[in-house]
Formats: C-alpha cells, structure tokens, sequence
C-alpha cells in the first residue's frame, strides 16, 4: 500500500544510506521493518506492564521500600 508521511531530511537520508548497503533502490522494507519492530515492541510493552501490575501488593511496605532505594541507586551507579 502507498502512502506519503512527512519525515526530516536527515531521517531520509539515514533511510537511503541503510537502503543502499542492502543493494535497494528505496526504503520501503526498512520503514516495513522500522514498524513492525515498533509495533512488536509496543505490544511486549503492554504485556510486561500488565504482568507488572498483577504484582501489585505482593510486597509488604518495608521490601517495596527496600527495592526502590536499590533500583534508585543502581540507576545512579
């Protein structure tokens, strides 16, 4: 199916560059690509928050405390 989308020159170009070193004279397969990895990773994205939330109230106060002050400082590190 075709379709127009607005992107930068940049965003062109970049596209060409990875068109070109696969022998393609466009970059319809890897805007193709660039969706259904955007896509996929939505739908994990999804699926992870909501397995996520089933957790929601297994930790007692004191261990949901515990895990944020490592998380925050693993972050930091």
């Amino acid at each position: 199916m075709r379709t127009t989308i607005e992107i930068k020159p940049a965003h062109r170009a970049r596209l060409l560059e990875l068109a070109a070193r696969r022998d393609e004279k466009d970059f319809s397969s890897v805007i193709g690509e660039a969706l259904d990895a955007f896509l996929e990773g939505g739908a994990r994205r999804e699926h992870l928050l909501a397995q996520a939330l089933k957790q929601r109230g297994s930790f007692s106060e004191a261990e949901a405390a515990r895990l944020l002050r490592e998380a925050v400082y693993t972050r930091s590190s």
